[in-house]
């Protein structure tokens, strides 16, 4: 009996839900040993060609990670929609935009200008920005044509599930394999469509074990001006944590460490923008009802976007800046 096929690709991402592939360390060999690997661009030398000739469904299961930022993004996600019975969009860059989906803060004029001509670092005295075609005397080089908007996969083409996570974590990654092979092997019924795998369905904050006393505080302060308390919320100690915003799932890994979370795992069920779920969260720690203080205190935060949309931009009801 065949075994059931497995596709792996990255598109706007860091490769970081690539290693945390390999993270899963002898599971590994069990994903090797049961699934037949035909496409992983990171890991393997496959070519796009060998993708495009392959029948319809005939993949079993596409994790796919990363955002959707350039036309060739884009042809390799609905080439591996058609490809492929079930596709999950793995990772916070094809569920949410993630850190890529920043880039809706601005226009891609603006990037290609600080990155090729005003950033401190760069020496282009001929002020060359790479164009989608360059005639050299071989013939013409053709790179990718990069997007305004950055996408979520979801945004794009059809998506079965979701595991998120920046990247998702290990566990969760091995937990959702064995259930795949399991449902395969014993031709068990899929979860329904649109299921968050490897996550749960509260909050950062429920998997939290630091003490809440519901106390409210007068500013908000960054990370390095104080030692954190290590039994103590660190949105009480004034240090904004999106913990209260954020889907459960990675153990609260981030604020066990002293560090806050930063929103890699997504919307809450129920919740359609993380972002704003964030600002209702800051308001009910505010030790004031005057407005004027109030503002003095939401100042002291000092990039309320980059903190409360970090990792869901993208696929926020703000989705981008108008410029």
């Amino acid at each position: 009996m065949a075994k059931p096929k497995l596709a792996i690709y990255w598109a706007a991402s860091c490769g970081g839900c690539d290693i945390a592939i390999l993270d899963i360390e002898g599971k590994i060999l069990e994903v090797a040993d049961f699934f037949d690997l035909v496409f992983w661009p990171c890991a393997m030398d496959f070519k796009y060609a060998d993708v495009e000739a392959m029948p319809d469904k005939s993949i079993t299961l596409t994790l796919f990670n990363g955002a959707i930022r350039s036309d060739e993004n884009f042809h390799l996600a609905k080439l591996l929609r058609q490809k492929s019975v079930v596709l999950c969009a793995f990772g916070s860059c094809a569920s949410d935009g993630c850190i890529p989906g920043l880039a809706n803060f601005t226009n891609l004029q603006s990037i290609l200008d600080y990155a090729y001509l005003k950033s401190p670092s760069t020496d282009n005295p001929e002020k060359v920005i790479p164009q989608p075609k360059t005639k050299v005397p071989e013939g013409d080089i053709t790179i990718p044509t990069l997007w305004n908007t950055v996408r979520p996969l979801t945004q794009v083409v059809d998506v079965d599930y979701v595991i998120p996570g920046c990247p998702p974590q290990s566990n969760q990654i091995a937990a959702v394999i064995d259930a795949v092979i399991d449902i395969l092997k014993n031709g068990k019924p899929l979860p329904p469509k649109g299921t968050v795998l490897g996550a749960t369905e509260t909050t950062c904050c429920d998997e939290c074990k630091r003490q809440r006393n519901i106390k409210k505080i007068k500013k908000f302060i960054r990370p390095f001006e104080i030692i954190p308390d290590p039994d103590l919320c660190l949105m009480e100690q004034g240090i904004v944590c999106t913990g209260p915003a954020t889907r459960g799932g990675c153990g609260a890994k981030c604020v066990s460490a002293g560090v806050p979370c930063r929103g890699c795992y997504g919307s809450p069920a129920g919740v359609r923008d993380a972002g704003a779920k964030m600002v209702s969260a800051l308001a009910s720690v505010i030790d004031s009802t005057d407005p004027e203080e109030i503002d003095r205190i939401i100042a002291t935060i000092p990039d309320p976007l980059g903190t409360f949309y970090r990792f869901t931009l993208a696929d926020s009801l703000l989705r981008r800046a108008q410029v």
